[in-house]
């Protein structure tokens, strides 16, 4: 299993084609990887912003590429999609890449 340190190195290096190809401005990691509660089950949570307005097949498919460069399931949210009452302890969590 995966740690935080490895799963930030990984994306570090696609930081390039995460833009290019998917318009990835700011991406981060949130949830039990950074509270180090993670199990074998646990998903990746990926908060991001977009440099531009993107279609929900745009983020289904940088999930699965994100997925399979990480070889764990992962969960993008973009940054302004977060719920409200989620948003102040999402930002706070989120560890920047």
């Amino acid at each position: 299993m995966k740690n935080l340190e490895k799963i930030k190195e990984i994306i570090a290096k696609h930081k390039n084609k995460l833009h290019d190809k998917y318009s990835v401005i700011e991406i981060g990691i949130f949830g039990s990887y950074v509270r180090e509660e993670q199990k074998e089950t646990s998903d990746v949570d990926i908060l991001v912003e977009f440099e531009k307005p993107v279609s929900l097949l745009q983020i289904v498919s940088l999930e699965n590429y994100l997925s399979d460069i990480l070889g764990v399931k992962v969960d993008v949210v973009p940054k302004k999609n977060i719920r409200k009452e989620l948003k102040d302890y999402i930002l706070k969590e989120a560890v920047p890449v």
